[in-house]
């Protein structure tokens, strides 16, 4: 099976967009944390070897990779909070978590490819949507791999703090060992209360708070 390429951001240039950045996100699923976005404009003559949707490699691969990128290309990381995840729903939080990475770039760009079928309502550029883009367009996985590692960091980080659910290894998906924690242990200030799993342990009175 071949892997991503270069062809959208070379079309695009084509057409006169200059500056093309890929932009996925990671974290619709799980049962706590936040939702994360990276977006990423490649260098065409510095592109890293290797790169792929983030879900076809290793952690250590991932890793490997992201430092690649960060190294040679200009990258940016935003994120959406449990909080706004249960005040907007899951994928106006995707969305915004989206913009906002978008946002952070230091110039605007001319054009932003969107993994998935559809476009962030406050983009402030251009975009265009590739479904599976992440396995098929070249920005679209460094930016997949980007929002990626840096997630899996922050809820290594968070795991420190809240032992017990796993979020180490699970980071943060609704593993059986993660949902047992919840039983045992209580849902924390991390965890999303609109959903379901979640929702259900607090509707029945078991939770704390610290």
């Amino acid at each position: 099976m071949n892997g991503p390429d270069f062809t959208h951001e070379t079309e695009a240039h084509a057409l006169g967009a200059l500056r093309v950045v890929g932009v996925d996100e990671v974290g619709r699923g799980p049962l706590a944390g936040p939702v994360t976005a990276a977006a990423v404009v490649l260098d065409p003559a510095r592109i890293p070897e290797g790169l792929n949707d983030s879900k076809a490699l290793t952690a250590r691969r991932r890793a490997i990779l992201h430092d690649a990128i960060c190294a040679v290309a200009e990258v940016s990381v935003a994120h959406a909070s449990v909080e706004e995840i249960d005040e907007l729903n899951i994928l106006r939080a995707s969305h915004l978590a989206m913009e906002r990475a978008v946002g952070k770039l230091p110039t605007l760009p001319d054009l932003a490819l969107i993994d998935g079928n559809m476009i962030p309502r406050g983009l402030c550029c251009p975009g265009r949507a590739i479904v599976k883009g992440d396995a098929l367009c070249l920005s679209i996985s460094a930016a997949s791999i980007v929002a990626k590692t840096r997630r899996d960091r922050l809820m290594w980080d968070l795991a420190q703090h809240y032992p017990g659910y796993g979020w180490e290894t699970n980071a943060g998906y609704g593993s059986k060992s993660h949902i047992a924690a919840l039983r045992d242990l209580g849902v924390t200030p991390h965890h999303r209360r609109t959903f379901k799993p979640v929702h259900n342990i607090l509707y029945q009175g078991k939770s704390i708070n610290t």
